[in-house]
């Protein structure tokens, strides 16, 4: 088996990886906390689905494939298909948001909760697995079920854990503060858990490995990120901006008193009448 660097770049990628994985889920924590609070249906479903993008799309997605900048093979190039790329990231917003709609809604029961991790934690790994199979070497991989198992078994541990802080968590910023970095751990430990699973097997019949390069695959990720975290950051605005400004008491008509005629012996009359 050829060598296998994951921290191609030192510490920083898994830094990086982590310090988004954390916003994520800071990000998705706040939209939450919102939606349970929401006065209406049509409300709490644009937050559960801001929270979705967030922790889906920037918290799991995002994170993967930043930690991914420093995977590498010395021996081989290492190439993406981006089509499968982006379909990992529709796995990683549809699971949680599957998750968070599933537990956010209705009343709180542990087994709606249980049932929500499981499928939550299923799809990341759907997510993950799609990401690595869009991944060329010159070759193919293989993976340690043991480690495979372990990892889908921290995927769905992670996932009921961060749908029981959206749907329990309470108090100010330092509450959430800390449920985000316990998740962002989580997020961060599924990950190099499935990437130490990893085997690769070097072919040199199998021709060059075709598709992005990871240096490529930086422009189109923060492209799509911060359109994602624009796009999230302005819908949560304007819906901050509604329940702030347009859910308030409706006003009182504004009551004119129009005096009564006198007659000449000075006793007042009912307007309209002889």
């Amino acid at each position: 088996m050829p060598e296998i660097h994951h921290f191609a770049y030192g510490w920083f990628n898994p830094a990086l990886a982590y310090l988004v994985a954390f916003s994520g889920s800071l990000t998705g924590l706040v939209c939450t906390t919102r939606a349970r609070a929401a006065g209406t249906r049509a409300r709490r479903a644009r937050w559960l689905v801001l929270g979705s993008v967030s922790i889906g799309g920037a918290g799991i997605w995002l994170m993967h494939f930043l930690a991914m900048l420093g995977f590498d093979i010395p021996a081989s190039p290492v190439r993406y298909d981006p089509l499968t790329t982006v379909a990992s990231l529709l796995f990683a917003v549809a699971a949680v948001g599957l998750g968070l709609f599933f537990v956010g809604t209705g009343r709180k029961r542990v087994g709606k909760l249980l049932v929500g991790g499981v499928f939550t934690g299923s799809g990341v790994v759907a997510m993950h697995y799609t990401g690595m199979y869009a991944m060329r070497v010159s070759g193919h991989v293989s993976y340690d079920e043991g480690l495979v198992l372990a990892s889908v078994v921290i995927a769905i541990v992670a996932a009921t854990v961060a749908l029981w802080f959206t749907v329990s968590v309470q108090g100010g910023w330092r509450s959430l503060i800390t449920a985000a970095a316990i998740m962002g751990v989580a997020v961060c430990g599924m990950h190099y858990t499935a990437m130490a699973a990893l085997r690769v097997h070097l072919d040199s019949t199998a021709g060059p490995a075709t598709g992005m390069t990871p240096t490529l695959l930086i422009l189109p990720i923060f492209i799509v990120a911060a359109a994602t975290l624009l796009g999230s950051f302005v819908s949560a605005l304007q819906a901050m901006t509604q329940e702030e400004f347009g859910t308030g008491p409706t006003p009182a008509p504004l009551m004119v008193r129009v005096p009564r005629p006198r007659t000449s012996s000075g006793v007042h009359t009912a307007p309209g009448r002889d």
